[in-house]
């Protein structure tokens, strides 16, 4: 038995390892690329560990002169943090609404909030591109935060719904009976304990908008408006292509959302239920 249990062991940790291999290598590859020479990168056979590094290629993308990194990295954080702020604003409304307001079909809506995510994106992109049109939004920013928004928000709201109801009606009542108003609730009691959810869906969101090419090709169309990642595609398709570049760029685009990761990483990491056993 104890034989058994231990070629378990050892199985789960050799599966977990293949694991971590198998998802981590392409990550390796991008990030040795970035600092490997531009003949290196086409070696072959490919030099797994390089042999020569260098910065040149990060210096290349930084170079306003072969790609506008400044400008397209202003651009995406622009319309990631205004589609994650907004989604927040407004799903933490309704969320509320949901967890604890009675009113008809209050059911029903909740359980199709998710009902968008049955159809691709792409079949969303033609009626907005129509709808943007007709209210002007055309090459527009906002566009593409409405955009976002649309495959977005419904998360968000089911997220924080969720999360609203694990923390106890009877804080609320007690704070109601000692003088609070319902907002005033809201911002001093709910608020405060659902940090580590707010901070998981403003997250998603953010990556989720961070990372659009879609709705940021569909419905951008002047270079000064572009993301990064529409950016890194015209990249690709250029003159100025080398892998060493794409990969310093891709690098590069990565950073934002690590910060953000990290900096809320210590409230997600308490778990989903923290915030009511606080109470």
């Amino acid at each position: 038995m104890k034989q058994k249990k231990k070629a378990m062991s050892v199985l789960h940790y050799v599966l977990v390892i293949l694991v971590l291999v198998v998802t981590l290598f392409p990550f390796y590859i991008m990030i040795t690329t970035a600092f490997k020479t531009s003949e290196a990168a086409v070696a072959f056979p490919p030099q797994i560990i390089p042999k020569d590094t260098t910065l040149q290629h990060f210096k290349d993308v930084l170079n306003p002169e072969i790609f506008p990194f400044g400008r397209y990295f202003l651009n995406s954080f622009k319309i990631a943090f205004t589609t994650a702020a907004i989604a927040i604003v407004i799903g933490g409304m309704a969320a509320y609404s949901l967890a604890r307001l009675v009113f008809p079909g209050r059911i029903v809506f909740k359980e199709s909030t998710l009902i968008v995510y049955m159809f691709s994106g792409i079949l969303l992109v033609v009626p907005l591109f129509k709808i943007m049109s007709s209210i002007g939004l055309n090459d527009s920013m906002w566009a593409v935060v409405i955009a976002n928004l649309v495959s977005t928000l419904p998360a968000a709201i089911y997220m924080l719904s969720g999360y609203f109801e694990t923390i106890p009606a009877s804080l609320e009542e007690a704070a109601m009976i000692d003088g609070l108003s319902r907002f005033q609730v809201i911002y001093k009691i709910i608020l405060p304990l659902s940090v580590p959810a707010i901070s998981s869906a403003f997250i998603y969101v953010f990556m989720i908008a961070w990372n659009d090419f879609l709705f940021s090709f569909t419905f951008l169309s002047s270079q000064s408006k572009l993301t990064l990642a529409v950016g890194l595609k015209q990249l690709f398709g250029s003159m100025d292509y080398v892998w060493g570049r794409m990969m310093a760029a891709a690098l590069l685009t990565a950073i934002p959302v690590i910060i953000t990761f990290s900096a809320v990483e210590k409230f997600i990491s308490g778990g989903l239920t923290a915030g009511g056993e606080k109470g």
